[in-house]
């Protein structure tokens, strides 16, 4: 008996899924019934922003964008792992038994992150001013 109490609280969610699902089925099939279907060449052309096409969608792109791509998720990771502990810092000696332990820690983490700023930086990856191509 109690089980099927429990799955009749579930109705009103389901009922709402269902509601959403049918209105939005619905409505798109109400734009293909009402809209005009006209499909000339400048219509099924590729368009973005108001650009004329030019050229390959396949063309080649330079390295730098994929090594910023990589190195912004390398900081959001940085800015993941800093802010947890940043939250439980004043609690490290309790989970930790020293707070100077957990501090330690973050800044050898930190340097870490600093080398691999500065190897990067020596590189030229972030110097977007000079056309050296591909790295």
């Amino acid at each position: 008996m109690r089980s099927a109490n429990y799955f009749w609280n579930y109705v009103p969610m389901l009922l709402q899924i269902l509601a959403a699902c049918g209105l939005g089925l619905g409505m798109v099939t109400a734009s293909w019934f009402l809209g005009r279907h006209r499909n000339t060449k400048v219509k099924l052309e590729a368009y973005e922003c108001g650009i004329p096409v030019e050229g390959d969608a396949r063309g080649r792109f330079s390295v730098r964008f994929y090594m910023v791509a990589m190195l912004f998720i390398l900081f959001d990771v940085e800015a993941v792992f800093m802010l947890p502990w940043a939250v439980i810092y004043r609690d490290l000696p309790r989970i930790s038994g020293s707070r100077l332990f957990g501090f330690w820690e973050m800044l050898v983490y930190l340097g870490f992150v600093l080398v691999g700023f500065f190897y990067i930086s020596k590189k030229g990856i972030l110097d977007w001013s000079s056309d050296k191509g591909d790295l």
